[in-house]
């Protein structure tokens, strides 16, 4: 079974019984007609072939006979993200850090502290702050951060989980039902991860947002683990990462570039800061990889990148400097920026995460 949780589970299977009749080829025709109709009205809307698509495959679920638990599925799965977008979608130009760890650390432990600080740390320099919007950790990031530049995304579980004072009735509350959109959320809203002590929830969320980077199914991002000031629970962590993880060839040397661990909570800012002071964001355009950056590096850091990094860049373009690109048109905000251009081997992310590291400390 891959849902939620047993809960969840049971209530699938009660609606998974077939209703008492079936669609008729008739039905399903009709239907299929009023929908073609429909479909070429949205064609003529800004991005409304996308949302043909989507209407499309909601029709295609009548015809492929779908049971109605795995209908409802699809269904509160979709109005959850598309509710969760509408949400952050007036905050979309601010940078955003998502605060991971224990929902059980006490007010007065360092790492609750730790969080606290971090959270002020990062709103002074500009951006806001998303946690699960339970206690502990998430309650401190909150309570660091105040609640205007606060996201809370809360998940519904028969324990633990309530939703902190900092957040309760904030409008930047969203409530969500399964794991798998909230999490999606989080890593679709960041620009930096950070991560505090926490069990299982917490190992699982970091864990998967490293995968993410890793593997490129995620843009390039902070991603940090804090220990309380000389603690040792990230610091075992990767311990354990190198000697069993790399000493056995299950990751690479440079996967040890795609993430930091600290015990400061200003290190931490300064990290996730310093990661977005010359590097904007990046994007894929055909087989080339569209870097934005705003400051233009020069001829001689142009040879410099192009020699140290030349393991990364495949086919014979190497790396070039561009203005913007004929494909992000969609995007004219960022038409001044320079873009650093190049065929990557979709594969060295911890090398890529250097390259920007690199074009950082140049500029």
């Amino acid at each position: 079974m891959k849902t939620d949780d047993f809960a969840e589970n049971l209530e699938q299977t009660q609606e998974s019984i077939e209703p008492p009749h079936k669609a008729t080829e008739r039905d399903l025709a009709r239907v299929q007609q009023i929908a073609q109709e429909l479909m070429v009205e949205l064609e003529r809307l800004p991005e409304g072939d996308l949302v043909a698509e989507v209407v499309d495959n909601a029709i295609k679920l009548l015809r492929d006979q779908t049971n109605r638990g795995d209908i409802k599925l699809i269904n509160k799965s979709m109005k959850e993200i598309r509710y969760a977008l509408r949400v952050f979608a007036p905050y979309r130009e601010t940078r955003k850090v998502s605060i991971f760890g224990s929902a059980r650390t006490p007010e007065k432990d360092p790492d609750y502290l730790q969080a606290e600080e971090f959270a002020k740390g990062m709103v002074s320099s500009g951006w806001m702050v998303i946690t699960g919007a339970g206690g502990g950790i998430m309650a401190a990031g909150h309570g660091g951060a105040g609640p205007e530049p606060s996201f809370g995304l809360a998940i519904r579980l028969p324990f633990e989980q309530q939703t902190n004072v900092h957040i309760a009735r904030d409008k930047k509350l969203i409530n969500f039902k399964y794991f798998f959109t909230r999490k999606l959320m989080f890593v679709r809203s960041s620009h930096a991860v950070v991560l505090f002590p926490g069990g299982f929830g917490t190992l699982d969320e970091g864990f998967e947002v490293l995968t993410l980077v890793q593997t490129g199914k995620s843009v390039p991002m902070p991603i940090v683990f804090i220990d309380q000031p000389g603690g040792s629970y990230w610091k075992g962590w990767m311990d354990y990462a190198k000697e069993h993880l790399l000493g056995r060839g299950f990751i690479s040397p440079t996967d040890l570039r795609l993430f930091k661990v600290t015990d400061s909570a200003a290190e931490a800012v300064k990290e996730c800061v310093h990661f977005y002071s010359n590097y904007h964001s990046v994007r894929t355009i055909r087989d080339d990889l569209v870097m934005r950056l705003h400051v233009r590096p020069s001829e001689a850091q142009l040879k410099e990148i192009s020699k140290e990094f030349a393991d990364i860049a495949v086919g014979d373009g190497g790396f070039r400097l561009s203005g913007a690109l004929p494909m992000e048109s969609d995007e004219p905000a960022l038409d001044a920026l320079t873009r650093l251009v190049f065929r990557f081997n979709r594969r060295d992310h911890g090398r890529l995460r250097m390259l920007i590291d690199r074009l950082n400390d140049m500029a």
